[in-house]
């Protein structure tokens, strides 16, 4: 036997060979059926040879194995701090019951989950959405509540839009009360400038100013802790014709009068601390809920109860779906997405505890707080507020610094609010030890008894707003208390779902690949999870270290000069983009350009974040080729030399195709002033091969959970960071803290943390330091090799609508079945639900072109997989050809019928087509996955809009 070099067995690229799918004697296979001997020469045909680069240029650190990434990590998570978090200003500390984190936040049949576009085969995570939206709901006092937000400051700055759109005031000013969190007054004011906004922060304790305003911003309780009663300034509001949005603490609200009660018609806020971990700033799932009349301006997601074909009770997304593609730049927002999977953990936090167990939690967290005010007290020292939950602002003359040291020195962090002033909040995880260091911390001598103090101590809130109505009191929220209970609750929510668990997710554009476990499994460590984003960066050296080494390493593959990781979403890295740009333009001088081109084929996102930016939407056709017409760009740019602000292109294109005419498209608006903005969402078909910096681009958004590996987690968390060209670096999103920090004419903070969702950095950090740069470029060829050999398989049985000028695609392809729909009536909703009987997850439907089916196999799909889906497709194929043919009726046949429960079978069967060619379609029968509902009635649910938990006689039923 062959001797091995030690070299050789120490080898880093092993990751790389796990990640990717196709083993060498597949991909030989692969390259055989498209007609190529190499992935080098498929890349030569695919890729425009202007634009072409290479590994060498990425000078990124040689890839290491999982173990051994797994150490640095460890290493860099012993760098940090961990200390007791009592900053508060909206972050607290919680406890994650392990049931809930090892089988949803830990299971890849909760965290790779996409977005419920087939909800068929999405029934666990929808119904998992609907006890958040019941929850949210419930304890806030509204009508209904969305499937979460991205963040409690953006929650907020939404609300601010929902509101200006929903109301009849004519003003264009919105109040903002000074005891709101910094960071909220931050972004709210980011997001209100571009549109013209004027956002008045005013003391409004003594109730409110002069003028005309559209809107109120009310905190309960507020930054500084105290707890006011709001009710008559609601009336007030109401009575001037302005609307009011309570930002309110979800935990709060277990105790307190719920912001319904006082007249709000939207509340925003957070539920971390109901289970989800601080993660130095994120993700968290924000929330949005409002008063009936307002639901059709609610932004986000929205799940809805309706029925499918046999009349059962079944679950989707309501109203808004994709709306962005729609309405475009007149949709609500740009958010096309949500926090899933940390809404699945908050609602579970829910489920497990009951109104109960919250009202107990709540209630420990508020004792807490009474008895260390009172025991301050009891020592001299000045509690401001009478009335608070569970912070506390503490005047300290002259001594706030040495008290927030002694405190530190005690292993506890609060906050300097002023030097004389210091603010600290209790949580879940408060303890009497922490009571009696913080005590010490303040000078008290020890001796004071927690527990007598507690007895004598009064609550700290006004009984005028000691809360009295029911909260949950659906039986989800009783039903499963026990663990046991709870873990099949779990099992079986996740058993009527398709994920990436259970088959390949082929939807274009987004990229469903492999999310590793090694990549995953730093995320709930203590030392990243636990870290407040507030906290002294010395605490927080190792996650800073992460985030450090990230920015750089995604310039290095982007070619741009500075990266921002402040995003948490796609939507928000565009915003930030174009605020970007139009921040430049600005300084320059030129705050005329405000005109923004978009190609008639882009993502809907684009066209509603270039509104939000303030710009107008001018749209630019495209050829016959799925291209960007150079001539009607030229045409365009010329019509507006003098206002064009910029380009946003999606590179490979949206139709999947490498446009060779790309460095001509940046030129020409380079040439009228203009900036180039390429969206990022197909970076998964260029590492290794072209970078934007380099071939024109001067901004991009970079989706983590797309090409970098953060998990969808059924439609959430995502990290959209922005990479920029060194002009553009100044105007990068500021420290939400620190919003003076950037130039006159940048601009502020886009999320309430400064790194965004920084807890699951480590996933991508991971990632790129365990393929390295050669790893990361063969990810990307056999991507397109993917792409290439599905579009191959299936060109005879569906056209293939776009390739490049050499018949190639890049890493997706669309399959146009318009032609099969006008001479079958078999359309694409017909075969998506066929699928989900063969056990695959349909691609994307009918974008970017209606009638079609856009197909994105990514690199971690092995031929057996990729085999697997043509061959299904294939055999659909048969089955609309039967259609065609008569031996099925159009209108009874498996594909109309699609998709078939068990349930479906056994009863009575009348139909033209056998129960076996209906559930079995491939012949066998094995092991299957069975959708749990019959197809949807989307319409009904429309029209009858329910978006929380039925009631309980539907229940029983």
């Amino acid at each position: 036997m062959d001797r091995i070099p030690l070299a050789a067995l120490e080898d880093g690229t092993q990751f790389a060979d796990r990640h990717i799918g196709p083993r060498p004697a597949e991909l030989a296979r692969m390259l055989d059926v498209i007609g190529v001997g190499s992935l080098e020469e498929l890349a030569d045909q695919a890729v425009p040879s202007a634009i072409r680069d290479d590994d060498t240029a990425m000078n990124l650190p040689p890839a290491v194995p999982e173990h051994a990434s797994l150490a640095e990590l460890r290493e860099l998570a012993g760098r940090n701090q961990v200390h007791t978090q009592m900053i508060g200003l909206g972050y607290y500390g919680t406890l994650t019951p392990p049931v809930i984190r090892r089988n949803v936040l830990e299971s890849p049949a909760w965290y790779t989950a996409y977005t419920p576009y087939q909800p068929e085969i999405s029934q666990g995570r929808l119904e998992a959405l609907l006890n958040f939206q019941t929850m949210v709901a419930d304890l806030t006092g509204m009508e209904l509540a969305n499937a979460s937000m991205l963040d409690e400051s953006t929650a907020a700055a939404e609300a601010m839009t929902l509101v200006r759109r929903g109301g009849k005031a004519k003003s264009n000013r919105f109040l903002v009360d000074a005891d709101t969190f910094p960071q909220t007054i931050a972004v709210i004011e980011t997001r209100a400038e571009p549109l013209g906004i004027e956002v008045e922060v005013a003391d409004l304790s003594a109730g409110l100013p002069d003028g005309d305003f559209f809107g109120v911003l009310l905190s309960y309780p507020g930054a500084s802790g105290a707890v006011r009663d709001h009710e008559a300034l609601v009336a007030a509001a109401h009575e001037r014709g302005a609307q009011v949005v309570v930002a309110a603490d979800i935990l709060a609200l277990t105790l307190l009068r719920p912001p319904g009660e006082l007249g709000a018609d939207v509340v925003a806020g957070s539920t971390q601390r109901f289970g989800v971990p601080m993660g130095f700033g994120g993700p968290h799932a924000g929330y949005l809920a409002v008063r009936k009349g307002l639901e059709r301006q609610l932004p986000g997601r929205l799940v809805g109860v309706s029925v499918d074909a046999d009349g059962n009770r079944a679950y989707r997304l309501a109203l808004q779906t994709r709306e962005q593609h729609i309405r475009r730049e007149k949709a609500t927002s740009n958010i096309c997405t949500a926090q899933v999977l940390l809404a699945i953990v908050a609602s579970m936090y829910a489920v497990y505890h009951g109104p109960d167990g919250l009202r107990a939690i709540g209630t420990r967290t508020h004792r807490m707080a009474a008895v260390l005010a009172a025991g301050l007290r009891a020592g001299g020292v000045t509690v401001v507020h009478e009335h608070f939950f569970d912070t506390l602002t503490v005047e300290v003359p002259g001594r706030a610094a040495e008290v927030v040291a002694n405190a530190r020195d005690r292993g506890i962090n609060i906050r300097q609010v002023s030097a004389d002033r210091v603010s600290l909040a209790c949580d879940e995880t408060t303890t009497r030890a922490h009571v009696k260091k913080l005590w010490a911390a303040f000078g008290i001598p020890d001796g004071t008894d927690v527990d007598e103090l507690d007895a004598s101590t009064p609550d700290a809130f006004p009984s005028t707003l000691e809360r009295t109505s029911e909260y949950l009191t659906h039986p989800v929220f009783a039903t499963h208390r026990s663990e046991t209970a709870l873990l099949r609750y779990l099992r079986a929510l996740s058993d009527k779902d398709v994920a990436l668990d259970r088959s390949m997710i082929p939807l274009g554009s987004c990229t469903m690949k492999l999310n590793s476990t090694a990549e995953m499994e730093p995320i709930t460590w203590p030392a990243f999870a636990e870290l407040h984003p507030f906290a002294p960066a010395s605490d927080a050296t190792g996650i800073l270290r992460v985030v450090s080494d990230l920015e750089g390493w995604l310039a290095e593959v982007t070619g741009y000069d500075a990266v921002s990781l402040q995003p948490n979403a796609g939507s928000q890295g565009e915003f930030a983009g174009l605020l970007a740009i139009r921040a430049y333009h600005r300084d320059r001088g030129e705050g005329a350009r405000n005109v923004c081109l978009i190609p008639a084929s882009a993502h809907g996102t684009n066209a509603a974040s270039a509104a939000m930016a303030g710009m107008k939407v001018v749209v630019v056709r495209c050829d016959d080729n799925g291209n960007v017409d150079l001539d009607h760009l030229r045409s365009t740019v010329d019509e507006h030399r003098d206002d064009l602000s910029c380009i946003m292109i999606t590179y490979p294109s949206t139709h999947g195709v490498y446009e060779d005419t790309v460095r001509d498209v940046c030129a020409l608006v380079h040439d009228a002033g203009g900036q180039v903005y390429v969206d990022g969402a197909n970076l998964n078909a260029l590492i290794g091969l072209a970078r934007f910096g380099k071939f024109g681009a001067d901004v991009s958004h970079l989706n983590l959970h797309k090409t970098f590996c953060i998990p969808h987690g059924g439609g959430g968390p995502g990290v959209g960071p922005i990479g920029v060209r060194e002009h553009l670096a100044p105007f990068l999103p500021n420290h939400p803290l620190q919003p003076a920090a950037g130039p006159k004419t940048g601009v502020g903070p886009i999320s309430a943390a400064p790194w965004g969702s920084a807890s699951i950095l480590p996933i991508s950090w991971a990632y790129v330091r365990m393929m390295g740069a050669p790893g990361l470029r063969r990810a990307t060829m056999t991507a397109v090799a993917a792409a290439n050999y599905v579009a191959a398989r299936l060109a005879d049985h569906y056209p293939v609508l776009y390739t490049g000028a050499r018949g190639r695609v890049a890493h997706e392809c669309i399959l146009d079945l318009r032609g099969i729909t006008k001479s079958t009536g078999v359309t694409v909703d017909d075969v998506a639900k066929r699928l989900a009987d063969y056990g695959l997850h349909a691609p994307t439907m009918s974008f970017p072109v209606a009638g079609t089916l856009m197909v994105e196999p990514t690199e971690s799909e092995d031929l057996a997989e990729l085999d697997r889906f043509c061959d299904a497709m294939i055999a659909i194929r048969r089955e609309i050809d039967r259609v065609g043919a008569g031996d099925w009726p159009a209108d009874d046949n498996p594909l109309v019928g699609a998709p078939h429960t068990a349930e479906s079978i056994a009863g009575k069967w009348d139909h033209a087509y056998s129960r076996e060619e209906a559930v079995y379609p491939t012949g066998s029968a094995g092991p299957k996955v069975w959708p749990p509902v019959r197809r949807i009635d989307g319409a009904k649910g429309d029209r009858n809009l329910v978006c929380s938990c039925p009631p309980i006689e539907a229940y029983q039923s």
